[in-house]
């Protein structure tokens, strides 16, 4: 049976989930398993494996996915429980290293490098250009180990790079050598005066590592990707490289190899070689050149290419290499054996292939993918090919599918010798011959007991000075009866030997140079430096890459990469166009609407009845009530606020008693809109009709005003949708008395009440203005008490006002309100940029307006808040998000502000002081700026987070969180409880999708 576990938001790199699928393999009672992060390529994956599911087919590129074949659930456990000791333990091992330093987005680490010049990319495919190009806009160079991008995004970038004066070593490159410092796949070699320009992987590593065994040294080494060179991209990389590296006094020999060039890319290539001031050394692998011109050296094997290179570098000839074995009991020819080869480096397949096809006169025009070389029971098999990498690790790493190949070799009775590659290094095997050895001495084993002779040839791949030790590793084979040659080019005459042939590398006569006719461009000086200095590198995807670099002396930033905007591509390129935008400057369009923020000076005017600031109010004779969150229609709304409107019928005296409020409702007589789209806010419900008093809050600055209903208190209240007698009753009370008291009061005051003295100091007292605001309720209190005290009105009804300010805690939380609606009002009066302007919701959409987008709502489905419960309630109880109370979280407040409120994140469930912090700070990851207003001094005295970017929240799947009351989800029950909820992405997603196509985007 297929099981499935989604780990939502749990990304790891694909090296690390292919070990883990291993390791797990082996449950008892697990017939197959696969563990990837599902992305589209990986979901393919899993359907041509036959564990395509539907939870698989759900889940995002951010989520890892188990599926399993299991004979019984239980089975999934045990599985599970694996999966879990396996991450512990890596997290151990992390936990010991020092390492390079850890950012999670490219804010954090260029914040941590300012000056990084090289993005090191191993991240899947689909993404890595996009990778690419945001670090070429950070003018940084990038290597790219990832594979899977598309020729025309390799041209892009590289286009893009060489316009700035940069480099792209990629895609799909995996060895790399800068200033001695090792990238991706790379063995440790000695520093030296060759300098080399290569394709990608196994290759430069052939080369690197018989240069450093025969005494010379490599200091650069630049892969180019295999692509490089083809007619579609044109060599861009190649050719800038070798300008960089004529100038380099410390290169006295240029070699350059690759797989056979376009034909107009090989002339260009060989025209600019030509007038190199440098001894070249070329090896376009597969063609076999017939002579050397003086000064540029064309060769047919790597062997000879790197032989060469130190042969010019110390003005005299290096002889030829020789294996040591006992050739007596080789094959014949006619006993016609067949060599069977797998290789873990594609170079060295190639090379192989190449050099047995020739030496039996094999014709070999087609064969599947992988192989090589298929004809007449001969076979070169390139284990590193996708095809047999799909969801497996790659057999540098991991023996397994080489031993598989190799046991139907010794089947194969035509079998003389079986031909391989072990390949040292970093991101190989800590091990590969000790790992291969138990096979090779079974099948030599199984060959001998049935009278039969099979020659096992090798090469080591690798220097002195690997972590697993050259010598160490011949040795071992040595012992175990396999042949080891020092170069590929000797392992594969060797294997011909084996079976009655050979290899006779041809002597080359050396004639006079031809000198084509090239233009020579100046160096990039970026480039130039970077191959002079160690470079300062920003790591996405694989870590072991920074643990590398790190060792060997360079400046590394570990960038714990996810998919940008949930791996969506389309959002992705919406980015980087508003990123790159030449219309004008976006972050300079949000600075200048976060500045209006700052300069806002928010004044509480008045409280007044309603209708007497809003016009849409008397409308319609009267009939309209406004409602929180975008628009909705009443049969929409969930039953909390539809029992918040009939409180309000019941108040306005519009009917009598429920039902005919009801009925009245549903009829259509009732206009329902939005209070946002009448310069007002309300929390929860948000229902607010003619004759209800409203705060007045005029932002001086910009001259706009902006209005809130007052808080009832706690309990059974209209805004949590009860509508009992007692409702009604306070709601009058507030109209005929709390209202008219306050508005007397504040008007009182000369210019009214500012309000930003009274959140500094609020803040500082443990105010965060959305679950908690008894400090700012008592600051308020202080103002009116005495104002109140001596107004002349009945005892009674001046004690009730008193006693009722002293109780509500919450009382500040709609003043708030209706400042920040005054606020951002204001500051959305610039109709530029992605700063978000409002966020709201109705119990269905949760909705945001951003600047560039004026009046616009952007919705998704809301969330149920995630806290505490009263007695006797908990989540099955509660009623999905309701409010215009995140007007708090707007401005920079509420749960963005976490952390100056320490005490209520137990309340609303998010923890403790820790938990309030880490929350706040994550929330600096989606804001422009800090508001040096409101200062909170156990924030190390900064300020609140100022202006939600909409792009960022969109960039890194981080959504603003909300503090929030719980209402019931039936009308009457009122609140019963308080927590956190997060917007629906998909909203700030619609959000930057609308203004990108606005500026001219075009999916």
């Amino acid at each position: 049976m297929l099981k499935t576990i989604v780990k939502a938001g749990s990304y790891h790199d694909s090296v690390t989930l292919m070990l883990l699928t291993n390791e797990v393999s082996t449950v008892e009672g697990v017939n197959k398993v696969s563990i990837m992060m599902a992305t589209p390529a990986n979901k393919d994956i899993f359907k041509q494996g036959g564990l395509e599911t539907e939870e698989l087919m759900a889940a995002t590129p951010n989520d890892m996915v188990v599926v399993a074949d299991v004979e019984e659930e239980s089975v999934l456990d045990a599985l599970m429980e694996r999966v879990d000791e396996y991450f512990a333990k890596e997290g151990s091992a992390d936990a010991k290293k020092q390492g390079a330093q850890a950012a999670k987005s490219w804010d954090q680490a260029l914040a941590q490098m300012p000056d990084a010049n090289l993005a090191v990319i191993s991240i899947p495919g689909a993404y890595a250009a996009l990778e690419a190009e945001r670090a070429l806009d950070e003018d940084m160079n990038v290597f790219m180990f990832s594979d899977n991008v598309t020729i025309e995004d390799e041209k892009k970038i590289k286009d893009k790079a060489h316009e700035k004066g940069l480099v792209v070593m990629g895609p799909d490159c995996g060895t790399g050598i800068i200033q001695s410092v090792p990238i991706a796949f790379t063995n440790t070699v000695n520093p030296g005066s060759i300098g080399i320009i290569g394709a990608s992987g196994t290759g430069i590593q052939e080369l690197t590592t018989i240069i450093d065994r025969l005494g010379e040294g490599v200091t650069n080494a630049i892969g180019t990707g295999g692509r490089d060179l083809s007619a579609e991209v044109g060599g861009t990389t190649m050719l800038d490289v070798i300008d960089a590296m004529e100038e380099d006094q410390t290169v006295k020999v240029l070699v350059v190899i690759s797989k056979p060039p376009a034909k107009e890319v090989a002339d260009k290539v060989a025209a600019r070689l030509s007038v190199c001031k440098k001894p070249v050394v070329c090896l376009f692998l597969g063609e076999k050149p017939e002579y050397y011109e003086e000064g540029f050296y064309q060769t047919y094997t790597l062997d000879e290419c790197a032989r060469l290179a130190v042969s010019l570098v110390r003005g005299q000839k290096v002889e030829e290499g020789t294996v040591d074995c006992d050739r007596s009991r080789f094959f014949k020819k006619e006993d016609k054996k067949t060599i069977k080869a797998y290789y873990s480096g594609g170079t060295l397949a190639g090379e192989s292939a190449m050099l047995i096809k020739e030496a039996l006169g094999l014709q070999d025009c087609a064969h599947q993918e992988g192989f090589k070389l298929n004809a007449d029971g001969n076979v070169v098999i390139d284990l590193g090919d996708d095809v047999y990498t799909q969801g497996k690790p790659h057999p540098m790493i991991d023996p397994r599918t080489r031993v598989e190949c190799m046991e139907e070799a010794v089947d194969d009775p035509s079998t003389g010798v079986i031909l391989f590659d072990v390949v040292l290094g970093y991101g190989s095997h800590e091990d590969m011959a000790g790992a291969l050895i138990p096979a090779v001495k079974s099948l030599q084993e199984k060959a001998a007991a049935q009278n039969r002779k099979v020659f096992f040839v090798a090469e080591v791949c690798g220097t002195r000075n690997d972590f697993q030790g050259y010598d160490e590793s011949v040795a071992k084979l040595k012992e175990a009866g396999v042949i080891v040659a020092e170069t590929n080019m000797l392992a594969a005459k060797t294997a011909l030997q084996a079976i009655g042939y050979d290899f006779i590398p041809e002597q080359k006569e050396t004639r006079p140079k031809q000198v084509r006719e090239c233009e020579v461009s100046a160096p990039s000086e970026k480039l130039v430096k970077m191959l002079s200095n160690k470079p300062k590198v920003i790591n996405i995807g694989l870590k072991s890459f920074a643990e590398v670099t790190e060792k060997f002396g360079c400046d590394v930033v570990q960038y714990d990469w996810m998919p940008p905007a949930g791996g969506d591509i389309t959002l992705i390129k919406a980015l980087n166009f508003l990123r790159n935008y030449e219309g004008f400057d976006i972050d300079e369009a949000n600075r200048k609407v976060i500045a209006k923020v700052v300069a806002a000076q928010p004044v509480l005017k008045d409280n007044v009845p309603a209708k007497t600031v809003i016009p849409q109010l008397n409308e319609n004779n009267g009939k309209v009530i406004l409602h929180a969150g975008p628009p909705i229609e009443y049969k929409d709304m969930p039953a909390t606020v539809q029992g918040s409107c009939v409180g309000a019928v019941l108040f306005e005296e519009w009917a009598d008693n429920e039902a005919d409020a009801r009925k009245l409702l549903e009829s259509g007589e009732i206009q329902f809109v939005p209070c946002h789209h009448c310069n007002a806010v309300g929390p929860m419900g948000g229902i607010t009709t003619q004759n209800m008093p409203v705060f007045v809050v005029q932002n001086e600055t910009d001259g706009n005003y902006a209005y809130c209903q007052m808080n009832e208190g706690i309990g059974k209240v209209l805004r949590f949708g009860a509508y009992s007698e007692e409702v009604v009753n306070r709601l009058r009370w507030m109209r005929d008395v709390l209202g008219p008291t306050l508005g007397r009061a504040i008007r009182s005051l000369d210019g009214g009440l500012a309000i930003n003295p009274l959140i500094a100091k609020a803040i500082a007292m443990g105010d965060e203005f959305h679950q908690r605001n008894i400090a700012a309720s008592l600051c308020f209190y202080k103002e009116m008490a005495p104002i109140i005290t001596d107004m002349d009105m009945p005892q009674d009804e001046k004690s009730s006002v008193m006693k009722f300010l002293a109780d509500t805690d919450q009382f500040f939380l709609n003043i708030m309100m209706a400042t920040g609606k005054a606020i951002m009002d204001g500051a959305r009066t610039l109709t530029d940029g992605t700063v978000v302007t409002a966020m709201c919701r109705n119990g269905v959409n949760f909705g945001i307006r951003i600047a560039g987008m004026g009046d616009e709502w952007f919705t998704g489905p809301v969330n149920t808040p995630q806290g505490l419960y009263f007695t006797g309630y908990d989540g099955e109880d509660a009623c999905p998000d309701i409010g215009d109370s995140a007007i708090t979280e707007t401005v920079g407040v509420g749960g963005m502000a976490m952390i100056a409120a320490p005490a209520v994140t137990r309340f609303v469930g998010a923890g403790g002081y820790e938990d309030a912090l880490n929350t706040s700070n994550e929330m600096t990851e989606i804001t422009i700026d800090r508001n040096p207003n409101y200062i909170i001094p156990n924030w190390n005295f900064r300020g609140t987070c100022l202006g939600i970017d909409a792009r960022l929240v969109v960039e890194k799947g981080i959504t603003p969180v909300i503090n929030t009351g719980i209402a019931h989800k039936i009308a009457g029950f009122g609140q019963i409880g308080a927590g956190t909820v997060h917007p629906p992405i998909e909203a700030f997603q619609k959000a930057v999708l609308a203004y990108a196509k606005k500026l001219g985007f075009e999916e």
